[in-house]
């Protein structure tokens, strides 16, 4: 096969399209629900992938750690081996749904007005589904990338990764060999602030994951007795305290420049960026735009779990509790003081789940090889770099030493809130969206 010429006419065509979203619903079907503690099933999803890329003439291989919890990676190999290699990575399993509560049933993969709908349409089926279509439509029209191709299609996301990246990464690196950057999900999305601009971000960074676990120790007795050694009231002190700190506000180089992006956009003065007060007003006076870095001023700790007592007239001896917490870039020695401080010495803490936060550059050909991208498709885009308030499979491959970025490109119309659409109920994602994304994802890998 030739190597690609990106001045080359286009070759995505209507086979390629329509692979998109008939991947899209048919992964959609395939109920890969993950209830976390090592409940869930992706073999099934896992060999559907599998079996379209052996069609485009790859070799992918599935890997496991625990039974049906099925990882599939294969390599593209490229023209040029002294190249740096380039992972695409995504998630095979869905959150829970419960079909009670939707319009159309969450494992349908119903393709209704032009919307296919279901579980994992926007988290994160459609995105398997277009890089899938891609890298046939490459097979078939006999292209290959210059740099190896590296596709990774994930257990466990949903959960810990713990039997997904997490394993692939720790028991099999020898398969991501090179790979310098990765792309994944949750960026080049269309953003409409409501004021007819059309903002992409593409994510260069991500807040760290910090769920905590939270034991109280006092002296059980009977209910009746006055206790000032109540275990119970000594959690919810500390677990009061966490959820209503305030975190200062710490801007990473990824918010710097995506404030500093914005506020070109909407020619309003860029202020000293140290001075909190004056960054508090800029996002402020970005509108709804300035939601796109507001999550990622500060760390969060969020409770969320509670778990004490067996009867009501005994005072339990121990108390827990789980925290939700995120931490950004360069905060984590302040996160774990600021916890020890707000737990205080009656509670303990510890990680029931750790990862680290992220950042990638901005500045390089690779990001300005999305931004191209992105507007080559849609002449209006604008293309700002934000930092993801959550995590991805990102965290996990970056132990390898691979940059991770959010793009996983989408064009969506005005009122379609995509953020919504993670976790949410009625999870839907157009077809005109994918077609879209194709094009981009496909225009991206062949000229990194």
């Amino acid at each position: 096969m030739a190597e690609h010429d990106p001045n080359a006419p286009h070759h995505i065509d209507r086979t390629a399209l329509d692979e998109a979203v008939t991947f899209t619903s048919d992964l959609i079907r395939i109920d890969t629900t993950n209830r976390g503690q090592g409940d869930g099933r992706e073999r099934q999803a896992a060999e559907y992938v599998a079996e379209r890329l052996t069609e485009a003439g790859l070799d992918p291989i599935l890997l496991e750690k625990a039974p049906e919890r099925t990882n599939v990676v294969a390599r593209i190999e490229g023209t040029d081996p002294s190249a740096d290699a380039v992972l695409v990575h995504g998630h095979l399993d869905v959150v829970p749904a419960d079909a009670s509560e939707w319009s159309v049933h969450p494992f349908s993969g119903e393709i209704r007005d032009g919307v296919v709908w279901g579980r994992g349409a926007v988290d994160m089926k459609d995105a398997d589904a277009m890089v899938l279509a891609t890298v046939r439509a490459w097979a078939r029209a006999g292209i290959r990338p210059r740099r190896d191709i590296v596709l990774a299609f994930t257990a466990d996301e949903e959960d810990s990764a713990d039997v997904g990246s997490g394993f692939l990464a720790d028991h099999r690196p020898e398969l991501f060999d090179g790979c310098t950057i990765g792309i994944s999900e949750s960026g080049a999305y269309t953003f409409h602030p409501g004021d007819g601009r059309r903002i992409y971000p593409v994510a260069a960074g991500e807040r760290g994951t910090g769920w905590l676990r939270l034991t109280a120790h006092g002296r059980a007795g009977h209910g009746s007795r006055i206790n000032r050694e109540n275990a119970v009231s000594r959690l919810t002190a500390a677990v009061t305290r966490i959820g209503e700190h305030r975190w200062p506000l710490r801007l990473t180089p990824t918010v710097r420049a995506a404030l500093t992006e914005l506020a070109a956009l909407y020619g309003l003065p860029l202020p000293d960026l140290d001075d909190d007060a004056a960054v508090e007003r800029l996002v402020a006076d970005l509108g709804r735009a300035g939601t796109l870095v507001a999550g990622a001023l500060r760390n969060s700790t969020n409770p969320t779990m509670l778990d004490a007592g067996y009867k009501v007239n005994v005072i339990p001896g121990t108390a827990g509790a789980h925290i939700d917490g995120r931490l950004l870039p360069g905060t984590e020695e302040e996160f774990a003081a600021t916890l020890d401080a707000l737990t205080g010495p009656d509670v303990a803490w510890d990680y029931y789940h750790h990862e680290p936060p992220l950042q990638a550059p901005v500045d390089t050909p690779a990001f300005a090889v999305m931004r191209e991208a992105l507007q080559h498709f849609d002449p209006g885009a604008h293309v700002i770099p934000y930092c993801m308030y959550g995590g991805t499979d990102a965290k996990q491959f970056s132990r390898l030493g691979i940059q991770g970025y959010g793009f996983m490109p989408l064009r969506l119309p005005e009122g379609f809130d995509y953020q919504a659409m993670f976790h949410g109920v009625d999870e839907r994602v157009p077809v005109e969206a994918l077609h879209f994304g194709t094009r981009v994802l496909d225009r991206t890998l062949l000229a990194l």
